[in-house]
């Protein structure tokens, strides 16, 4: 299984807490279409074996497409590329783009699956985080997506200032009350050089607290799995049959080709980035150039990524794949750097496979670090 990801690089509007590449102006999107499309010819080659399962449309924000150009896109990767017969095709997409008539249009488009950025049902809070829609869009939205796709998730940000326990709650039960299958939570992150960085060192906007944020974990993981949901990656809850194909790929460790400005690509063994700068991607793809870095992981590499992505899902650190595909030197260092947390009750090793315990799943990061081999060499 294999996985296509189109990174489009525009947004109408920067959210305060975003790090990630995009541009607020739309001067160049026909351009970066096209290109767009040309790369995914020129990549072809890199997965002319594989069967792709999975395409995914992230950003940026991916709905400010028109359904024309996200149907050219997904019928380029149909013609340079073998496609399973039923893929997933995700679309990142924010409530202000899904009008009743955009999603009905959007339903009769190859486009099977929605990833609706929500992030709050709280007017305050979509004011405080600069989102371009509002509460009611955000329901409104909801509404009519679920009369015509099944396979919807919504993104939720917990651990913002001035989100109490209860108002917590009942964002999680406003999702759960449209019928929504899959749900990404995540805590409210203060990047640097953000605006939101920025607002707190002014003192405008109150620092986000770990203690919050770790009480909004607990709460949101006792709701979702009261309802049904299946907590299968430390930030995703999908009910059965309802887990992203797409994203459990990447912590699965499988191939992906990353289209677009900023986007990665890994192939078992190397992993790439494109350039993130809309100018240079053009101009390069433009000169038949593929403006990407590539970097070949090291067994401590490959071991790191296994332990940092194992860890945050259900299916856990296996010690035999470890012992396997790294040797008994890793194996013997992986065991004796888990002990700690193994007394601690935040791991656990259960049918040889290790995981975090319910007490250390919001800690899993933190402690896939302290178990990351650093100095071996390779």
């Amino acid at each position: 299984m294999s996985g296509i990801y189109i990174h489009i690089p525009f947004c109408k509007q920067a959210c305060h807490y975003c790090d990630f590449h995009f541009s607020t102006s739309m001067k160049k999107k026909d351009e970066m279409v096209l290109a767009l499309a040309k790369e995914i010819g020129m990549r072809k080659n890199k997965f002319s074996t594989e069967i792709v399962e999975t395409i995914y449309f992230g950003g940026g924000t991916p709905s400010v497409l028109n359904n024309d150009e996200i149907n050219f896109l997904i019928s380029e990767v149909y013609k340079n590329y073998k496609v399973a017969e039923n893929p997933e095709i995700t679309l990142e997409a924010n409530p202000d783009d899904l009008s009743a008539e955009r999603i009905f249009e959007l339903s009769k488009s190859p486009i099977n699956r929605l990833s609706i950025g929500i992030q709050s049902f709280y007017e305050e809070d979509l004011k405080m985080m600069n989102r371009a829609h509002n509460s009611a869009e955000a329901k409104k939205c909801l509404e009519e997506a679920t009369k015509y796709f099944d396979n919807i998730s919504l993104d939720l940000i917990y651990g913002i200032p001035g989100l109490s326990d209860a108002m917590w709650r009942q964002n999680i039960q406003t999702a759960l009350d449209f019928g929504i299958p899959h749900i990404s939570s995540y805590a409210l992150t203060v990047e640097p050089k953000t605006a939101l960085s920025k607002l707190i060192q002014t003192g405008k906007i109150a620092e986000p607290q770990d203690e919050v944020a770790s009480n909004h974990f607990m709460i949101l993981v006792e709701m979702l799995q009261q309802n049904g949901f299946i907590h299968y990656e430390l930030s995703n809850f999908g009910k059965e049959n309802y887990f992203s194909k797409n994203n459990s790929a990447y912590w699965l460790g499988k191939k992906y080709i990353g289209i677009g400005p900023s986007a990665h690509s890994y192939d078992g063994e190397k992993r790439g980035w494109n350039i993130a700068n809309n100018s240079l991607y053009l101009k390069a793809i433009q000169n038949d150039e593929l403006p990407i870095e590539t970097e070949t992981l090291t067994i401590s590499d490959r071991y790191n990524e296994y332990i940092m992505t194992g860890l945050r899902t259900i299916w856990g650190v296996s010690l035999d794949r470890i012992e396997k595909e790294f040797g008994s030197e890793y194996l013997s260092y992986l065991l004796e750097q888990s002990q700690k947390f193994l007394n601690d009750d935040l791991l656990s090793i259960e049918n040889n496979i290790l995981k975090p315990t319910p007490k250390g799943k919001f800690l899993t990061d933190g402690i896939a670090s302290d178990l990351f081999y650093l100095n071996l060499e390779d």
